[in-house]
């Protein structure tokens, strides 16, 4: 099936929503139908926004209270988003072409708009920055992870760089500070079963099972109880930086989800979990050509290691 287009602008970074296709059925009046497919919301809250003109048709026309129901057609809004609080960091643009645009990206911002987290994402940023709706991530980050991530600014080229990805060859390093483990012979590679944790959160863990996750383990610098480590994925499992070192019993500084999930849940502005996406490299599908993109920003060491460097 192909994918509706949306009739209307983004409004404030943010694209509009879509009801889907209308299927056929009883209904009378878009409102009846609205009503059926929002249950969970307040029926006066609908009737507002058709008053107010909010609920659009295929041609990007608000629909009035008493418009019929038109099976096949399409609805589209735009959501009403809560207020956020501002991420504090900036997002820096390292490299932009006619295909691809490549980011900095600060710690607590996600990529995408989910959840809890709508304007105060990277794509939202990029879109408001370049004034372009037909930006999309090539791959992603965590929200608590900072470092070099890839948007498609061409839908017709999006899929060339996204297979990239998924057949590993892009070559991705991370830096992370941990604490320093003497008895962990490094360079090391790590392999494990890494699976969802539970129901109750989204964190992975290891299990027993043929290996599914491989990370490359190096130290670049000690400092005292800390460390610097070169952390190269084969894998791209689902916080697999993150689950690795945990497991190894070296968790990465001011992780809120490893070993532990904490209350905050990654909130404290003035604690970023110390993880970046240092570099990314990749051979161009299209040129042919060599890129390679790194991260301006640095890592923080515990206060108490600033003077202790070996």
């Amino acid at each position: 099936m192909k994918k509706a287009v949306s009739p209307l602008p983004l409004r404030d970074g943010l694209a509009a929503s879509c009801a889907g296709m209308l299927p056929g059925g009883h209904w009378k009046l878009a409102r009846d139908f609205l009503r059926d497919r929002f249950p969970y919301l307040d029926p006066a809250i609908i009737d507002q926004r058709l008053q107010a003109g909010e609920i659009f048709d295929d041609n990007g026309q608000p629909i009035a209270p008493d418009a019929p129901y038109r099976p096949g057609h399409y609805l589209w809004y735009y959501r009403d988003v809560p207020q956020e609080t501002p991420v504090p960091f900036a997002l820096e643009i390292l490299h932009q072409d006619e295909r691809i645009v490549v980011i900095d990206k600060p710690h607590f911002l996600s990529t995408i708009p989910a959840g809890r987290f709508v304007r105060e994402t990277a794509l939202v940023r990029l879109r408001q920055l370049l004034g372009r709706d037909d930006i999309a991530p090539v791959h992603r980050l965590d929200r608590e992870t900072a470092g070099v991530m890839m948007f498609c600014l061409d839908s017709a080229s999006r899929s060339g760089y996204q297979r990239l990805f998924e057949s590993r060859q892009v070559q991705k390093t991370y830096e992370a500070i941990a604490p320093f483990r003497p008895d962990l012979t490094l360079p090391y590679v790590h392999r494990s079963r890494l699976s969802e944790a539970s129901a109750d959160f989204f964190t992975m863990a290891e299990v027993p099972g043929e290996p599914n996750s491989e990370t490359r383990i190096s130290l670049l610098e000690q400092r005292g109880a800390w460390a610097k480590y070169r952390l190269e994925p084969h894998t791209g499992k689902k916080h697999q930086l993150r689950a690795h070192l945990a497991a190894l019993q070296i968790p990465i500084l001011n992780d809120p989800w490893y070993p532990v999930v904490l209350d905050d849940k990654g909130d404290d502005f003035s604690a970023p979990l110390q993880l970046l996406a240092r570099e990314l490299r990749f051979v161009d599908p299209f040129s042919q050509c060599e890129r390679v993109f790194y991260s301006r920003r640095e890592l923080s060491w515990p206060a108490a290691t600033n003077d202790c460097a070996t």
